[in-house]
């Protein structure tokens, strides 16, 4: 038995730290890994099904390729690759390079995912994507009112006088950040939750805020007000620091507290009595969750939320901070997000035309070429993208699509040839985090099952068969041995010498350039050198108000019922849901749904009815929340659609205001009995 110091690779806040068990090049056990002092007591139940999921029967362990719809045909690994080379050589002799569609997304991290960019620069360029399904919007407008996205350290949260979680739900998507949640109100501070549903969060918190969903900014904005009436502003850090405020409050003044509480739908005295506890508290952790940042004016509405931390001057103190987006681990980037996501940054060979967020309907409208083969890896399309039946519309107009994948998903289901995908124990790699500020190594526990091959040995051995040059694969793709593997981790590595890969093999390292206290020298890398309430650059970059402003969501009259779809404590987006220790706790989708809502319609708790909008229709079963909005249903994010209903059935291809993300939550729909 070994006991290996390892991190979790997934799109999470958390990026545990972990200590992996093995017996006979069998994954047996997942530890608590001490040394990172914001995951110091594990992983969640997520976390400690990669048990199972690592030893799972239902996992693809062998190249296959489509026999007929749905059903697949083991095939050796020679037959794949000379059939991929075939096809791509076709499509690119008669249509150029451009008519392969290369997609990748967020399901496994680590810097290695850059020897795919490598192969397909080397095979001319490819067509890509640009834009995010997750947090663009509130990365870029934390970028332009601050400079960067940066935030305390986790542990730092124990100092605050007053958190308030804005649309985040940390007891089931972030249950480390809980912790010093958890000591902070031990000292006496309190804890606020504004969110459209009752979550797990707000039974833990001194007082819930039920908004309406889609109206944050002008909570914000009507807080604002009452805050600068009150005089309870820090006037010397925004004199100081601050660029805009004197139109920020000529801004702010409209939205009285009746006005927002007919808007937001809570009571004029519950905004006056917020107003006060974020005015005259010492020290406020502001804590946004990335849904409310999944609407059409979701940037704008980042921005107003923001501007509270900004005039109470709760920014760079212990205790006090904008706590979003925390990218001080991302050493090793030379263009950090929200940018790298902007098209325009990409390698010239690549055309980068296709937004993530309308991912079918330009896929169908690209020309000159057309799309005529897709590779996807690290990434389930057909069930996270949105407007599902468009993208298999898409994929499906397609001559060939490639898919590298670890089990039988939405996507893989669309392949023509499915390549069995590497786990997080099978290969080393370097991982960040967003949340807490060490640098990770993910080390390599055990030897691939079955007849699994690395990403980067796929692409090498293609490489190979496509004919570069030995000088080329050499610059830019690791060969397929473990030395190898860390001689080009460790090029990464030269330029960091506290960052030793031996160093990471014992845990988790901070860089130097860390801050446990960001901008507490009052540096703000902006155009004016200040906090920019009012940014100019908003304007030029996005056409939206150079200040923080509400733009209403669209009048919805043929769908009365608003679809959000949160993350779930049991999944990490389309991941986990598959695996029998997670099955026990959600064994299917659930439709969440007021009771008064479902009486109207005649449908009952448990039953199962159609739900149905102009995208898709689904049945799903019915499960009563007397803790959400009426008006609302939940359908939580990264159900497949082969097992039932999916929310992206049901959602539009539509970016946010700022940053090319993904409004998710401009979604509306009914229910209706199943007769």
């Amino acid at each position: 038995m070994k006991l290996v110091s390892s991190v979790c690779p997934r799109n999470c806040y958390s990026t545990c730290s972990l200590k992996v068990r093995v017996e006979n090049n069998r994954v047996t056990g997942i530890e608590a890994h001490g040394e990172n002092r914001a995951t110091p007591e594990g992983p969640c139940i997520k976390g400690l099904a990669y048990v199972e999921r690592a030893n799972s029967k239902s996992r693809i362990l062998y190249p296959q390729k489509r026999v007929a719809e749905g059903k697949y045909q083991r095939i050796s690994w020679e037959e794949a690759l000379d059939t991929i080379v075939a096809k791509l050589t076709a499509c690119k002799e008669k249509f150029g390079p451009h008519s392969v569609l290369y997609f990748a997304s967020s399901g496994m991290s680590g810097l290695l995912n850059g020897v795919s960019t490598n192969f397909w620069k080397l095979f001319g360029g490819a067509t890509t994507t640009y834009g995010n399904l997750c947090w663009p919007a509130g990365l870029e407008a934390t970028r332009l009112t601050l400079g960067a996205n940066k935030h305390n350290a986790p542990w730092d949260v124990e100092h605050a006088k007053l958190i308030v979680l804005w649309g985040k739900n940390p007891v089931e998507t972030n249950i480390q950040e809980m912790m010093p949640i958890e000591k902070a109100q031990q000292k006496g501070a309190h804890l606020v939750v504004i969110d459209p549903r009752r979550t797990p969060s707000a039974e833990r918190a001194n007082s819930l805020f039920q908004i309406k969903s889609g109206t944050d900014a002008a909570l914000a904005l009507g807080l604002a007000r009452e805050i600068i009436a009150n005089d309870s502003i820090d006037e010397e850090f925004i004199e100081k620091y601050v660029l805009g405020f004197e139109q920020f409050k000529a801004r702010v003044e409209e939205y009285t507290l009746e006005k927002v509480s007919e808007i937001c739908r809570i009571s004029g005295a519950g905004i006056k009595e917020l107003a006060k506890e974020i005015g005259t508290s010492e020290a406020m952790t502001l804590i946004p969750g990335y849904g409310l940042q999944r609407y059409e004016n979701g940037g704008q509405t980042t921005r107003c939320i923001l501007a509270l931390s900004v005039i109470t001057g709760n920014i760079g103190k212990k205790g006090a901070c904008w706590h979003y987006a925390n990218l001080q681990s991302y050493v090793f980037d030379d263009l950090k997000e929200p940018e790298s996501y902007f098209p325009g940054c990409e390698h010239p060979s690549f055309r980068r035309e296709i937004s993530v967020a309308k991912l079918g309907a330009d896929l169908l409208q690209i020309i000159n070429p057309e799309v005529k083969f897709i590779w996807v890896e690290r990434g389930n399309p057909l069930s996270q993208n949105p407007d599902t039946n468009a993208i298999r519309k898409a994929f499906r107009k397609a001559d060939f699509r490639v898919v590298v994948e670890q089990f039988m998903t939405d996507t893989a289901y669309e392949a023509d040839l499915i390549l069995p995908a590497k786990n997080m124990f099978e290969q080393s790699d370097l991982v960040g985090s967003y949340w807490n500020p060490y640098v990770q190594l993910k080390q390599k526990v055990l030897e691939p099952a079955g007849e699994v091959k690395p990403e980067s040995e796929i692409y090498y051995l293609l490489a190979q068969k496509l004919g570069f040059s030995k000088e080329e694969i050499r610059k830019n793709i690791p060969e397929p041995n473990d030395e190898a593997i860390e001689d080009y981790l460790n090029g990464f590595l030269d330029e960091f010498p506290e960052l030793s890969l031996e160093k990471l093999k014992e845990g988790p390292q901070l860089a130097d350039s860390y801050e446990e206290i960001p901008f507490a020298d009052y540096q703000f890398p902006t155009p004016s050198g200040k906090i920019e309430l009012y940014s100019q650059q908003a304007k030029e970059l996005w056409g939206i108000d150079s200040l923080p402003n509400y733009v209403p969501l669209a009048e919805q009259k043929d769908f009365p019922l608003q679809l959000i779809s949160p993350n779930s404590r049991n999944r990490i987006h389309s991941q986990f849901g598959n695996l029998e220790v997670i099955k026990q706790f959600e064994p299917e989708a659930c439709l969440l749904v007021h009771p008064l809502d479902a009486e109207g319609r005649g449908i009952e708790n448990l039953e199962r009815i159609k739900l149905f909008n102009h995208k898709g229709n689904a049945e799903v079963k019915v499960q009563f929340d007397l803790g959400l909005r009426r008006g609302n249903v939940v359908l939580t994010n990264g159900h497949w659609a082969i097992n039932g209903a999916a929310p992206n059935l049901f959602t539009t291809g539509k970016e946010t205001d700022i940053g090319h993300g993904t409004a998710f939550h401009n979604t509306w729909v009914d229910m209706k009995k199943i007769k």
